[in-house]
């Protein structure tokens, strides 16, 4: 009779002969899983992706982390007396259910513009403000729609005359701002009116921040045990993809997915009824000779003040020409279309054309760094499965309807502060 025991090492030893052969066998980088491995390196831009932080500081309004401001802001965003007919709101191309944005290619309002309408993810941590830059803060931004003859086409007198004639638009004003001006106001004083609707604007639009996502809890895990489950390996793949090979976060850096700067991508022309968009070199000289810049009279801040120090060093050049300002992807997968035209319906053309981008832009020379990827369908599976993972969820429904009352309440406004 043969004793079992004779067999035990040889059991032993092919099992572990086996494991070795499995482990041999593996890809270079990658976990039993599949997953990939990630270096040192790759972990360190992995980091320097998550988390999100607060929003920066904007000196140039006293007003903007005023929780007073910010409830006021709230109410005038989903207001349309804000527009000319009265039935058009900041809310109407910025609404909360579409990714803070419309679902439209072109913005429509009184008019159908010639821009997308950007989401308001994350608003306050971008450095430049529109696809072309011509507002350096969030407050001057957001005086250009109510404006603009194809959004919502008000004028200050006509403003400031439904002020004076709406209670609730008055308390609301004066209590955060002092007396309303005149309809007969000097241009200056009227111009301080709109600066102050901005400024309350911006407070609201502060709030809209996006929460925690399977990739900043993959992150989170990674970085204090070492592994991490929260994201597929599939979404891990494409995170593999995004900091190496595909190259995406030479522009989509830093914790909002943005380097907050203007490129040039190549896309080529839609129609051949309009002229091609200049973007950016355009932007730049209304930025820098704008009354409402960081460096003018309605700026909190002084000319001196660091924050401003971008309008010092920005200049005209022929390389913006083209060039739009590269949109956060946070939140991407709920803010289609995309570009600065809408001209991708979803995620799919995108990488599509990232990965066989056109050689021969409509206006201006395609970024060098932009080269041909050549990614194989898995890849772009995964990378969709990536971008995917940087989603957190509906915002908060606190942020997403007109409040009840233009004036925070004074035990509401206690509870703020804390």
């Amino acid at each position: 009779m043969i004793k079992p025991v004779v067999f035990r090492p040889l059991m032993l030893l092919s099992a572990s002969l086996a494991l070795s052969f499995l482990v041999a066998c593996r890809p270079p980088g990658q976990n039993a899983d599949g997953s990939p491995h990630f270096t040192a390196e790759e972990r360190n831009k992995i980091f320097s992706l998550s988390p999100l932080p607060a929003p920066p500081a904007n000196p140039s309004n006293r007003y903007a982390d005023n929780p007073e401001a910010a409830h006021f802001g709230q109410y005038l965003f989903f207001d349309p007396r804000l527009s000319k007919n009265q039935q058009i709101s900041c809310a109407s191309c910025h609404n909360p259910g579409l990714g803070w944005s419309d679902g439209l290619p072109l913005a429509k309002g009184l008019g159908t513009g010639t821009r997308h309408s950007p989401s308001l993810w994350n608003v306050a941590q971008q450095r430049w403000l529109f696809w072309d830059g011509r507002a350096d803060s969030l407050w001057s931004q957001a005086l250009g729609p109510i404006q603009h003859p194809l959004e919502m086409g008000a004028d200050a007198p006509t403003l400031i005359q439904r002020f004076q004639s709406s209670e609730d638009l008055k308390a609301g004003y004066t209590h955060l701002f002092g007396a309303l001006p005149s309809a007969k106001a000097s241009a200056t004083e009227q111009q301080r009116f709109l600066s102050h609707l901005g400024k309350a604007l911006e407070a609201y639009e502060r709030k809209i921040v996006s929460q925690e996502s399977d990739f900043d809890r993959f992150v989170k895990t990674l970085r204090n045990t070492g592994t991490s489950e929260a994201l597929s390996v599939s979404a891990q793949r494409g995170l593999r993809l995004f900091i190496g090979a595909g190259q995406c976060i030479l522009c989509h850096q830093g914790p909002n997915f943005s380097d907050g700067e203007f490129h040039n991508i190549g896309l080529p022309q839609l129609s051949t009824g309009t002229a091609p968009d200049p973007g950016r070199s355009l932007g730049i000289g209304s930025v820098k000779t704008s009354a409402l810049n960081g460096r003018g009279p309605f700026s909190d801040a002084s000319a001196q003040d660091p924050w401003n120090d971008k309008l010092n060093y920005v200049s005209e050049d022929a390389a913006q020409t083209g060039a739009f300002r590269t949109p956060s992807l946070r939140e991407v997968a709920s803010t289609a279309p995309y570009m600065h035209d809408g001209r991708f319906q979803n995620l799919q053309e995108v990488l599509a054309f990232y990965n066989a981008p056109v050689m021969a832009p409509a206006i201006g020379n395609r970024e060098d760094t932009l080269r041909p990827l050549q990614l194989t369908p898995e890849d772009m599976d995964d990378l969709e499965a990536f971008l995917q993972s940087l989603s957190s969820g509906p915002p908060d429904e606190r942020l997403t309807h007109q409040p009840s009352t233009a004036v925070l309440s004074a035990a509401a406004a206690e509870g703020s502060s804390k």
